[in-house]
Parts: structure tokens; sequence; C-alpha cells
């Protein structure tokens, strides 16, 4: 279990006891202030991330190469981001479902479709009708 992720857990823990302690009337200030620490935690590692991608994209274009998905995104990758935001939608749906019903199920389920809209095309670009190279003879590219 990574540091956060128990960091995560005892956040979690406090929170339920705290409820416990303190009763139903607090429940939507102690799920809000949860749910921000998530949020937050969530923010710094997509951030994180995109630094990342931004220095890796950096390098490529400075170098000149262009095309496929980099070595790094293996079948393992995209099959791990599946499953981890399969994964990660159930508490999603639970919680946009439990605090905001149909409205809050919607908002989160375009989220996770958009998050792996994004992933698939950064990782095939050219997927959502971008460029295509037309054969390896005609050095020419089409919209």
């Amino acid at each position: 279990m990574d540091s956060h992720d128990a960091e995560l857990k005892k956040e979690l823990n406090a929170t339920l006891q705290a409820r416990r302690e303190l009763g139903d009337e607090y429940e939507s200030a102690l799920v809000d202030s949860f749910l921000e620490k998530v949020d937050q935690r969530i923010d710094g590692a997509v951030e994180r991330r995109v630094r990342r991608q931004l220095a890796e994209q950096q390098m490529v274009v400075a170098r000149g190469s262009r095309g496929g998905p980099k070595p790094t995104d293996s079948w393992g990758e995209r099959f791990g981001f599946g499953i981890v935001s399969m994964v990660l939608a159930i508490p999603l749906s639970a919680i946009g479902g439990g605090i905001a019903h149909l409205p809050g199920l919607l908002v989160a389920w375009a989220g996770i479709v958009g998050v792996n809209a994004v992933q698939a095309a950064r990782t095939n670009p050219g997927l959502f009708g971008g460029r295509r190279h037309k054969s390896s003879q005609d050095s020419e590219w089409e919209d």
C-alpha cells in the first residue's frame, strides 16, 4: 500500500469516526471536507503527470521526432489505465449519485469518459480525426 493511500485511509477513518461522534447534522460538512482532501490529492497527481508529459513532449519536439505512441505506452499501461478507471468509477458513481442523484452520476461518468477519451487520443494520435500519414511512398499528410 502506498503511503498516500495509507494517509487517505486514515483521513477516511477519521472522517467516519467524526461523523459517528458528531451525528447526521455534520455529515455534509465532513463529506465535503474529505472530498476536498481527495480532490487536492488528485489535483497534485494530475499536475505532476501533466508536467512530466509536457517535459516529455518538449523533448520529443526538440529532437525533431513525431509519430505514434511513445515506447512507454505499452499495452500493459493502457490496460492498467482502463482497470484503474473502472475501479475509480465505482466510488465516484456512488459519491456523485449519493450527493447529487442523477445529475451527479452523469457528471461523474462524463468525467470518467472524458479522462479515458483524452488517454485514448494521447496514445493513439489521429484516433478522433486528426492527421494520419497516407503511405510510406507519399510523404504528404491528410486531414
